[in-house]
């Protein structure tokens, strides 16, 4: 009986024991799903911490004005994005930067869709395989990892950009603002890509959000000067403090129209760019309205002041006239000649 007794004891307690694991094995396995979670959104973090951008870009600003321009990278002021086009050491262009971070998995690449918007949305994430094998860029699989050798990067074909521009006031520092919010390179190549000299094709790849990459552009230096050949720069100093040059082709507008490609596009651009000046002028600046009682007072005082001014100048014009002509019209003086004088003779 006592066997018996000491057997079910047994059996209830390695039954008692194996239940006990299950549970404790699921809140272990969520235990290290949270530690792997964190772990790993403490290795995104650990580059903003390292290295600490401007903060973003408030959306509750009282005015903001976004614009798109394209930059020229063929240009000496956009040049510092461009070379070296192959990568020589530790030095490389934004777009092999850019590449490689988004193919780690460190930064998130988002579809250009086709009215040239940007959409950060998780749906709109692109494709690393899709993206790759639509624009024949060579790449091999390894483990499910995907590896792009430098060789077969296309750095040297990204000669443009499309940024995104966002001109703001923040009323709570009282500062105007003008930052970049969003990257889309641009790869140029023709019908034939093996052939330099065709016409090249602008094909935009992805649109990058500018916070998502601004920590790793601010360890990324550059050499922003044909003079000066010290990397004293960064890639977030250089577009931080607006070193770029690029022209106007859409804005963010009611239409969504770009702007059209006749002769008045240089026109609209001008247009564009002197709207931004004078907001940033007139922030500081008060101007007083063109139909106000005073600016009328004035105007009218300055033209009284003008007529009195025209009138006294035409009476003296007239005085000097006067002058003049009297002088020319005088009978000349007598000659030093002898008076000749007839006496009456006497008889």
């Amino acid at each position: 009986m006592q066997r018996i007794s000491f057997v079910l004891l047994f059996l209830s307690l390695c039954i008692f024991c194996n239940a006990q694991p299950a549970k404790r094995r699921v809140i272990s396995s969520t235990k290290n799903t949270a530690k792997t979670t964190a772990s790993a959104e403490k290795k995104a973090d650990r580059a903003a911490l390292m290295f600490p951008t401007s903060a973003e870009m408030p959306e509750d600003v009282v005015w903001r004005r976004d614009i798109y321009r394209q930059l020229d990278l063929l240009k000496d002021v956009n040049a510092p994005l461009y070379y070296p086009v192959e990568p020589r050491g530790k030095e490389q262009n934004l777009f092999t930067y850019l590449f490689r971070l988004w193919l780690s998995g460190r930064i998130n690449a988002y579809q250009y869709k086709l009215d040239g918007n940007e959409s950060f949305d998780e749906k709109d994430k692109a494709d690393v395989k899709e993206l790759l094998d639509r624009y024949f860029i060579y790449y091999e699989e390894n483990n499910g990892k995907i590896i792009v050798p430098e060789s077969d990067i296309p750095s040297a074909e990204v000669t443009r950009y499309y940024i995104k521009e966002s001109s703001y006031f923040d009323q709570r520092s009282a500062t105007y603002k003008t930052r970049v919010t969003a990257l889309c390179p641009v790869l140029m190549r023709g019908a034939d890509f093996a052939d330099a000299e065709a016409e090249a094709t602008p094909y935009p790849l992805f649109w990058i959000k500018y916070d998502d990459a601004a920590a790793y552009l601010s360890r990324m230096p550059i050499m922003a000067s044909n003079l000066n050949n010290v990397t004293n720069m960064t890639v977030d100093d250089y577009f931080t403090m607006n070193r770029y040059d690029g022209k106007i082709y859409k804005t963010n507008n009611l239409q969504g129209r770009v702007l059209p490609n006749d002769s008045t596009r240089i026109k609209e651009q001008e247009r564009i760019e002197k709207q931004l000046k004078q907001f940033e002028e007139n922030i500081w600046h008060y101007e007083a309205p063109v139909d106000s009682l005073d600016s009328i007072n004035a105007a009218k005082d300055e033209k009284a002041s003008t007529k009195v001014k025209a009138k006294t100048e035409k009476k003296k014009e007239e005085k000097t006239s006067r002058r003049s002509a009297s002088v020319k019209t005088k009978a000349p003086k007598s000659s030093s000649a002898p008076r000749v004088s007839a006496r009456r003779q006497r008889r």
